[in-house]
């Protein structure tokens, strides 16, 4: 066969650098990022910078730096990380107990369907049901009441730590979510091999398994906490807004919608605030799934 011409090389490159229609089944998508995440984003960051008389001004930024704003965002960061590391410890070791662990099947279903609901559920309906549950008059309270524990005044379910165990409840099944298929990855022949070496299940999972899941563990809880991190609804109607739910959303909420305190700029430095620490976020998370991904997917 003879070798092709210089001219028909050339025409070959131009049919396959043709234009393409193949790319508008992802149009719908970039149009969705572009309208609900780009352009809010670019207009947060400029309005960061204008005053309420739409000046340019630096003050909505160094404001970030009053006592009541950092408490804010420490008090949102702690419970993000709590929830995350809870959530992610629970989560994972149900993830473990329903694939690696040989739940039947049946159980194992039952889960992951319960999983894929209840990380959707959050907002007014679960504010809702953990106040019908574990409020002042909700129907454990009560039980406990009448066996003789008082939850009340120890314990508030609108406290920090009524606020973790509600985070908490869709935090686990998200992590069962992500984490099934990193376990599910882990491969027979890895645990087969160690045991050919002598080695026990807890030298296997100390010096095989645990260091293969470690990125993907993490990750997933990097991930958990940009969710807490990001939460808003359900922290709002647990609270109503008041000083007990000191989040980062709330006060953004109130300066941008309250009658009296409405700041848009200082809401909008706030917002630029959670858009770092998110982008923070992403950027370890994508990083670890790529250090996980060179043992799962190879």
């Amino acid at each position: 066969m003879a070798p092709l011409t210089r001219t028909e090389t050339s025409r070959s490159v131009i049919e396959r650098r043709a234009f393409s229609w193949t790319w508008l089944g992802v149009a719908p998508f970039f149009l969705f990022v572009a309208a609900f995440l780009i352009w809010p984003t670019l207009s947060i960051i400029a309005q960061s910078f204008l005053d309420q008389e739409r000046r340019l001004t630096l003050q909505n930024i160094l404001e970030l730096g009053r006592p009541f704003i950092v408490s804010s965002y420490v008090y949102s960061l702690q419970l993000s990380a709590v929830t995350a590391i809870g959530g992610g410890a629970l989560g994972g070791l149900l993830a473990y107990a329903i694939t690696i662990g040989g739940l039947p099947r049946p159980l194992r279903d039952a889960v992951l369907s319960f999983s894929g609901v209840a990380s959707n559920f959050a907002g007014v309906p679960l504010a809702f049901a953990f106040i019908a549950t574990l409020g002042q008059l909700g129907v454990v309270t009560q039980w406990l009441r009448s066996v003789g524990i008082n939850l009340y005044p120890a314990f508030s379910l609108y406290s920090f730590w009524g606020l973790s165990i509600v985070y908490i409840y869709f935090q686990i099944p998200l992590m069962v979510l992500i984490m099934g298929p990193a376990f599910e990855g882990m491969r027979r022949e890895w645990r087969e091999a160690a045991e050919s070496l002598g080695a026990t299940s807890w030298h296997y999972w100390r010096y095989v398994g645990l260091p293969i899941l470690l990125p993907s563990i993490l990750g997933t809880m990097v991930l958990l906490f940009g969710n807490a991190f990001g939460a808003h609804a359900t922290a709002f109607q647990l609270t109503g807004g008041g000083s007990q739910g000191n989040v980062v959303t709330i006060l953004i909420g109130a300066q941008i919608s309250s009658d009296a305190l409405a700041n848009p700029g200082l809401g909008n430095a706030l917002a630029l605030g959670m858009i770092v620490i998110m982008g923070v976020c992403i950027g370890l998370y994508t990083w670890l799934q790529r250090l996980s991904a060179r043992w799962l997917r190879s």
